[in-house]
């Protein structure tokens, strides 16, 4: 695969994964499907199909590589941030679960949430519970959990946002309804308003302060506060980039490269 996925467990207060790149050439190659606006080949390829990608333009390609390049002037953790929630979006296609994942995003500055999941139950016919992801590329990890994941969490938990959420969850159920008639969207919908169906998944990048267990549960501290109820709430996955800004630089030249590649094989 092209992240390997291992389990974590820090009790009552969250569950996740920790993720390893395990191929690094096949992620950026997916990544770069991604900003192409291929999503659904990503989707099928790591549902296991093996198929040919598909065509690309030479317009499609310069747009995926200003998406993919720091222009001059801006801050590298805008484009930082979007390739990390391309590889979140992998991630949670990866994790084991009967779901449906919103596709990614493909723009830098989208203002709405990083990730969604509805949970489905065994028989595929109920939505059971709504993941709302929270993803973040940083060098400061508990920092940014702390001052900036932990208060949006929270204000979900309020009620805050519900308007948008309702609206997000309503796009994916109206295209997954399309595969799957028997789906009673408005239930499902008025399923996920209640609380208890709100759940939580936050993964940021981390360096030699968390890359163990204890500093791993010290790093999520307050989840649980955050996000009551029980601990399927409260998923929590981190990525080990000691050098997240250098690694960056050169993950998202080698997705350029790979764009290159493609839109040469037209």
């Amino acid at each position: 695969m092209t992240l390997t996925l291992a389990k974590i467990d820090h009790g009552e207060l969250c569950h996740g994964w920790s993720w390893t790149v395990a191929d690094e050439d096949e992620l950026a190659e997916r990544v770069a499907r991604i900003a192409l606006g291929q999503y659904r080949h990503v989707a099928k390829i790591l549902s296991g199909a093996g198929i040919p990608g598909p065509s690309t333009t030479a317009q499609q390609a310069r747009a995926a590589i200003k998406l993919l390049t720091v222009g001059e002037g801006e801050e590298p953790w805008h484009r930082d941030g979007w390739v990390f929630q391309a590889i979140s979006w992998i991630a949670a296609r990866q994790a084991p679960s009967g779901s449906v994942t919103r596709a990614p995003h493909i723009l830098r500055a989208d203002k709405g949430f990083d990730g969604l999941q509805l949970q489905l139950s065994d028989d595929g016919k109920v939505i059971t519970a709504v993941i709302v992801f929270e993803d973040k590329a940083t060098e400061n990890a508990r920092s940014t959990i702390r001052e900036d994941v932990w208060p949006g969490i929270a204000a979900l938990e309020a009620g805050e946002r519900l308007n948008e959420l309702t609206h997000e969850v309503s796009a994916v159920l109206d295209a997954h309804a399309a595969a799957d008639p028997e789906l009673d969207v408005d239930s499902a919908i008025a399923n996920i308003l209640w609380k208890e169906a709100r759940r939580y998944r936050v993964s940021v990048t981390i360096n030699d302060t968390h890359n163990s267990d204890q500093a791993r549960a010290r790093l999520f501290d307050g989840y649980d506060s955050n996000a009551p109820g029980g601990v399927e709430r409260r998923r929590a996955d981190t990525i080990y980039l000691p050098r997240l800004r250098e690694w960056m630089d050169a993950f998202a030249a080698r997705a350029i490269a790979s764009v290159k590649r493609i839109a040469a094989d037209v």
